[in-house]
């Protein structure tokens, strides 16, 4: 292992241990149950918003191909028939 690995993983694992400390300290503080409810809620939400978003985006792909077949359509029906 190059010394460069070593010392990523070592600021990895310190970063890791900082984050469990500050955790720790932050479900001491008066309400911190009320905050991390929040945050669990708010990130059931911005999971509840990405699958919508997904889904207007395949409705926005639907209209497209629709817009494209009325297009073709409509010159189709313009021309005269042979």
């Amino acid at each position: 292992m190059t010394t460069k690995q070593t010392t990523e993983r070592d600021v990895i694992g310190r970063l890791a241990a900082r984050g469990d400390e500050t955790l720790q300290r932050l479900s001491g503080l008066p309400g911190s149950a009320r905050a991390l409810k929040a945050f669990n809620d708010l990130r059931t939400r911005v999971d509840e918003l990405g699958k919508r978003v997904r889904g207007v985006e395949e409705l926005e792909a639907r209209i497209a191909k629709l817009e494209k077949e009325v297009g073709t359509l409509k010159r189709a029906r313009k021309t005269p028939a042979s």
